[in-house]
């Protein structure tokens, strides 16, 4: 059999897949990074994906019929279906900026003559936050990295200003207005606030938390923890922006087109929506503390550094969070994760990637049976060779 191609008679999996592609698996340690796969897809959403694939329908009432369900599970006035949070990102400064104008709507990203400037705070600033500009918006951005006064962002608002965004990510807790004091100079000015709290589940209390605080828009990923596909996401917020999105989303022609969601996908995530938020939050967090207190117990007595399980607002599971002393004399955490990465079987741990990083981490999130024991050995392997200059 020629290399790359498909044995017929064999039986399909992921390996055997994966195999015929030449390339090699790796245990996710990391968390949902998408660079590394995502998350798995729940059975119930697998499923639900095989099933919608019999049937067809009229997209926009599937739309409106999902969003609806959507609300319903989460809790929200009015929801919708997107491509991923970050196609939420576009989404939401096309409907800021064009809201429910056929004209403009077919208009952008060219924006001459309307109101098209996002306000965001420096300290919110983040990699992916260029996605808002897709539909032809432009950043208006204020204060500094670490903090920002509620009078810088009031003075910066303009005939220009489309809308306010707020971020609420791990590592910016704290950093520059709080939403609800946002929320009320954006509502005093006849603006929506635009929010991205894509990695932001669980908790569960989360999907009604920042609407409640007076966002208009809030964006989730459908895949992280919900583990719905990894290509899709929901826009939760109030009915009128939750229309105005809709119409500037796919399968719309416009802007938004190259962010189409399939039939599939939509079941998919209605079916790890619902199962998410049925799971019992209490137990799922204590199963994953149990496997991180085992990677702890493993490495703690390592000199150099020291270990502990972390659940908080930087990490929405518990994780092991490894932290390195002033002596230890081994290799930085980036080039922990590329030995852990390069090893047999690979793993993908994660790493703090900010200019101060302090630590790396284990993510329970898509570790499957068997692998919370490969991950702690081979970690502990490393970890020793490089404490002693074994490197």
């Amino acid at each position: 059999m020629a290399t790359g191609s498909i044995d017929k008679t064999s039986k399909l999996s992921g390996l055997s897949i994966v195999e015929n592609l030449c390339i090699t698996p790796l245990i996710n340690a990391g968390g949902p990074n998408t660079k590394h796969s995502g998350s798995r897809p729940r059975p119930e959403a697998v499923k639900a994906m095989e099933a919608m694939s019999e049937v067809f329908v009229d997209m926009d009432e599937l739309l409106l019929a999902a969003g609806k369900r959507i609300a319903e599970l989460t809790g929200n006035q009015a929801a919708t279906v997107t491509s991923g949070a970050s196609g939420g990102l576009v989404v939401q400064a096309a409907a800021a900026m064009a809201k429910d104008d056929p004209e403009l709507i077919s208009r952008l990203p060219i924006t001459n003559g309307i109101p098209n400037e996002l306000i965001i705070q420096r300290g919110h600033r983040f990699i992916y936050d260029h996605l808002y500009l897709a539909p032809g918006s432009r950043f208006v951005e204020v204060g500094r990295s670490t903090e920002c006064t509620l009078d810088e962002i009031k003075a910066a608002i303009g005939p220009n200003t489309a809308a306010l965004i707020h971020l609420e990510s791990p590592f910016v807790s704290g950093l520059g207005v709080p939403l609800t004091d946002l929320a009320d100079l954006a509502h005093n000015h006849g603006l929506p606030v635009l929010a991205d709290c894509a990695s932001m589940l669980p908790p569960r209390e989360n999907l009604t938390k920042f609407t409640k605080q007076g966002a208009d828009l809030v964006s989730f990923s459908g895949g992280k923890a919900v583990r719905g596909p990894q290509s899709t996401g929901f826009l939760v917020g109030k009915p009128e922006w939750i229309d105005y999105a809709r119409l500037n989303n796919a399968p719309n022609p416009g802007v938004t087109r190259a962010q189409k969601v399939s039939k599939e996908e939509i079941a998919g995530l209605l079916a790890a929506l619902d199962a998410f938020t049925r799971i019992d939050e209490e137990a799922e967090t204590k199963s994953y503390r149990a496997q991180m207190n085992f990677i702890v117990d493993q490495i703690t007595e390592i000199p150099g550094l020291s270990a502990e399980v972390l659940h908080n607002y930087d990490h929405y599971i518990p994780h092991a969070v490894i932290t390195f002393a002033e002596n230890w004399k081994g290799p930085s955490y980036p080039e922990i994760a590329t030995r852990l990465k390069a090893g047999s079987p690979r793993i993908f741990a994660a790493v703090d990637h900010r200019k101060t990083a302090s630590s790396m981490w284990i993510d329970p999130l898509n570790l499957q049976d068997g692998e919370v024991e490969i991950v702690a050995e081979q970690l502990r392997n490393i970890l020793v060779d490089a404490s002693s200059g074994n490197w």
